[in-house]
Parts: C-alpha cells; sequence; structure tokens
C-alpha cells in the first residue's frame, strides 16, 4: 500500500471515529452535530476512495481520486475565507487534501517511462 493510501486510510478512519476531538483542535470549541456528521461523510468517503484505489490503481482511478482531492481542497480553502469559526480546521484539511491530490504525481518522479516490448 503507497504511503498516501495509508495516510487518507489513517485520515478518514479517524474522522470517522473521533471527529468531535478533530474538529475541537481545528476550531477551539465543540462541534455542531451537523459538523460531525459532515466530518464524519469525509471520512467515509476517504476511507472508500482508498478501498477503491487499492482495488483497481489504474492511472485513471488515481487521476480521478486525485480530481476529487483538489476539488476538496478547493471547497476547504472557500470555507476558510468565508467562515473565522472553521479557518483553523478548514485550512489543516485544505494542506491534507492538496498533500493528497499531489501524492500521485510525486509517485512518479523518478521511474523511467515504460517501454512497448
Amino acid at each position: 500500500m503507497r504511503i498516501s493510501t495509508t495516510a487518507r486510510v489513517v485520515w478518514g478512519g479517524a474522522l470517522l471515529i473521533a471527529p468531535q476531538a478533530l474538529l475541537r483542535a481545528g476550531a477551539g470549541r465543540d462541534a455542531s452535530r451537523a459538523a460531525i456528521t459532515v466530518a464524519r461523510v469525509l471520512g467515509a468517503r476517504h476511507l472508500l476512495q482508498a478501498a477503491v484505489t487499492m482495488a483497481a490503481p489504474t492511472p485513471r482511478v488515481v487521476a480521478f481520486g486525485a480530481v476529487v482531492d483538489a476539488l476538496h481542497a478547493v471547497q476547504q480553502l472557500t470555507l476558510a475565507v468565508v467562515s473565522p469559526r472553521w479557518r483553523a480546521a478548514a485550512l489543516v484539511d485544505t494542506a491534507i487534501a492538496v498533500a493528497l491530490a499531489a501524492a500521485p504525481a510525486s509517485g512518479r518522479r523518478g521511474k523511467p517511462a515504460r517501454r512497448p516490448v
């Protein structure tokens, strides 16, 4: 399993199991039920994305996952701009989403191109 997939499983599991603790750390106060639900849905999405990527690690699946992460980063950055309450948590999640989106590209560096036989 790639390091980025392992990181995704850990982050997704943490969001699913302990959303209140993570949101409290980011926002400095207890989160609403709605925020906890959103965090759990995001955690489930990360776990599903990791499972799909492990089951079919084709370039198309990996690229689609990177696009999903990039879109999520944009959404979180927007939240950070418009919501002072959630700014810190949104910026942390933005950084994680950017790292996960960039991971497939960084994994290809240094590998020679495959030549047809």
